[in-house]
């Protein structure tokens, strides 16, 4: 049953950023339209690659998300949610936390496979291709996804689209359509959270649903809290011996060398 005193929910953003660019990210809350008894608290990494386009970055996020969520639940929230469709961190996260890790990327996979037969990736950079189909591949759905297009647009992970809109927004509504129509997708995947403020713009152009995943995530999390529900310690196991201190130190130097 939900608590009297409602839940609080951590989200780990992947990047170091100003506050004026995590307040892009928090426009996010809004758009979920969540009751007020679910509290969400914003935490950037302390340092991160560049972009998301190797194997060597991906190991990277994996490390600065799970630095940055891995005493949450000490810290007295109630939930985790990634704030990258990459879900980046959330499998070493959830080996060490008992309450739910939640990730947008499977999150929207699994909820479009509840909405149509096959779905299409709309991303905004190619390069960024290779995170969809990692965790296709680790779902065993490839099949059920119809294509992935891009506008071939290097993303601003930072500022997002403000400034840009008129330019991007008409470009991502076009490689949608070419997903409908030509690609035979019937639900369509924003492809990073940083594009949700493309949401409505293309939803009210498009004859077949479009997922916002960080939303998506966090209406998921309110509704794993309120059924009482966290991962399987069958599926995510404990480590032996947990070396957290060691993540935090590496983490502590490497957002020296970042700075520098």
């Amino acid at each position: 049953m939900m608590r009297d005193s409602g839940f609080k929910v951590l989200v780990l953003v992947p990047f170091p950023m100003t506050s004026d660019q995590l307040a892009k990210r928090e426009e996010q809350t809004h758009e979920a339209e969540l009751p007020e008894r679910v509290e969400f608290h914003y935490r950037t990494t302390k340092a991160a690659p560049s972009n998301y386009v190797s194997a060597m970055d991906y190991v990277l996020a994996d490390v600065t998300l799970f630095e940055a969520g891995m005493h949450a639940a000490d810290e007295g929230y109630d939930a985790v949610c990634i704030d990258t469709v990459s879900d980046s961190g959330a499998a070493a996260l959830r080996s060490v936390l008992d309450i739910p890790v939640i990730t947008p990327g499977r999150t929207m996979f699994m909820t479009a496979l509840m909405l149509g037969r096959r779905f299409g990736v709309l991303s905004m950079w190619e390069r960024w291709f290779g995170l969809y189909e990692r965790t296709l591949r680790e779902l065993d759905i490839e099949d059920r996804c119809a294509g992935i297009r891009s506008i071939d647009a290097q993303p601003d992970s930072r500022n997002l689209f403000t400034g840009k809109e008129e330019d991007l927004l008409p470009r991502l509504h076009d490689a949608a359509r070419r997903l409908v129509d030509e690609d035979g997708a019937d639900v369509i995947c924003l492809g990073s959270t940083t594009m949700h403020q493309a949401h409505q713009y293309l939803q009210e152009r498009l004859p077949v649903p479009v997922l916002n995943p960080g939303p998506l995530s966090y209406l998921t999390a309110e509704a794993t809290l309120a059924l009482g529900l966290t991962h399987s310690r069958m599926a995510y196991p404990k480590p032996l011996v947990p070396k957290l201190q060691m993540i935090s130190e590496m983490l502590e130097a490497a957002a020296v060398v970042d700075r520098s």
